[in-house]
């Protein structure tokens, strides 16, 4: 059987009528509404008991979840699902793209989804509000964009956060980089040295970045600043900042420029954010200049050459300097920097770890201290 939308809103509607507060019950006291509901249902119209238990999901997924994805959501081997309109759905699992055979009936029934998971997050999403991002409890983050802005329907992401906090042990394991390399960056962080992670989209920058901020010792006091809190340090001294998109009346703004500026006032041993793509370069390439070393952040670059121009820009933008002034600042700023890639098989991988020795003529001098070689797979330290 078919659960077509139309009968998912007469079964939700009866719900509802017995129940107008039915957002405020507890999962087990709203399954058992829905169990009543679809047993009413079955005697008008006989189902099997397989049939009556997936009617019973299907619904609560359409009132608690997220619809048809919710068994997405439910795999905890999925890390990403995208949305590209109703009838075209994709997951990553285990860093491979798979295109999944579920769809919605239309548009609207996927804003409806969209509209309704946002609304009981008290975040409005419209034709004037198309745009949004949300962050869950459980640190995923779903970012949904409406007509007219996408013309081909309603697009979705969610990026699932999996619950386990990264140890440098598991990215060896997973051949994301070498012993050698883990150790060399080991003591990398412990000589407080101020490193960039810069790669593409989805190469595991975030999971990088809380690796090697593990390594950071308990005795030191950590500031975190992020877009949204993704980062899960353990160390007891440590203090998390979050930033904060405008309310509905567009004000109650907070930029990662303000945390950041906030932070130093904060007694900071370590400032980590998240990830730099605005302002906020500038005010991070001061901290990380006055008393603030073995700070950390990443951003998006195809290759170290590349990031380190585009913070150069960043910083160009932000600050008003002299384009060369900008550079000399960068150069003397960070001293490590750590580039991501992905494989085509989709696996995560270190492709390269530099270090920044100086500025001359107009040229960052870089010195490779590990390359991965594709031709023996492997991480390989520079000599």
């Amino acid at each position: 059987m078919r659960l077509t939308r139309d009968l998912k809103k007469i079964l939700i509607g009866q719900i509802l009528q017995e129940a107008p507060h039915a957002d405020q019950m507890t999962p087990e006291e709203l399954r058992g509404l829905i169990a009543v509901i679809v047993n009413r249902y079955n005697e008008r119209q006989p189902l099997s008991f397989s049939q009556r238990r997936k009617l019973i999901t299907d619904i609560y997924n359409s009132m608690r979840g997220l619809d048809i994805l919710q068994e997405l959501v439910n795999d905890e081997m999925i890390t990403e699902i995208m949305v590209n309109g109703p009838d075209c759905v994709f997951y990553e699992k285990e860093g491979l793209l798979y295109r999944s055979e579920l769809f919605f009936e239309d548009k609207e029934h996927l804003t409806g989804v969209i509209s309704r998971y946002f609304g009981r997050a008290n975040k409005l999403i419209n034709e004037q509000k198309p745009i949004r991002d949300m962050r869950l409890s459980d640190g995923s983050r779903i970012h949904a964009v409406l007509p007219p802005i996408a013309p081909d329907g309603p697009i979705l992401t969610i990026r699932r956060f999996t619950g386990i906090i990264p140890a440098m042990s598991a990215l060896i394991e997973n051949q994301t980089l070498s012993h050698r390399a883990a150790d060399w960056l080991e003591e990398e962080v412990k000589a407080k040295s101020n490193i960039f992670i810069s790669g593409g989209t989805g190469t595991g920058k975030t999971t990088f970045l809380n690796a090697l901020s593990a390594l950071i010792p308990p005795s030191e006091r950590i500031v975190t600043i992020e877009d949204s809190c993704e980062l899960q340090l353990t160390q007891e001294n440590l203090v998390r900042l979050e930033a904060r998109l405008p309310g509905p009346d567009n004000r109650g703004t907070i930029s990662l420029t303000d945390l950041i500026r906030s932070s130093l006032r904060l007694r900071p041993d370590r400032i980590i954010v998240g990830e730099v793509r605005g302002d906020e370069t500038y005010d991070m390439i001061q901290a990380m200049q006055t008393g603030h070393p073995g700070s950390m952040s990443t951003g998006h670059g195809n290759n170290p050459e590349e990031m380190l121009e585009r913070l150069c820009l960043l910083l160009l933008t932000a600050s008003q300097l002299p384009w060369e002034a900008c550079r000399r600042m960068i150069a003397s700023a960070l001293d490590t920097m750590v580039h991501l890639t992905r494989t085509k098989n989709g696996q995560r991988i270190v492709e390269r770890i530099l270090t920044i020795e100086s500025y001359d003529q107009g040229r960052f001098i870089l010195q490779d201290r590990f390359k991965y070689e594709t031709t023996q797979n492997k991480l390989m330290e520079m000599v």
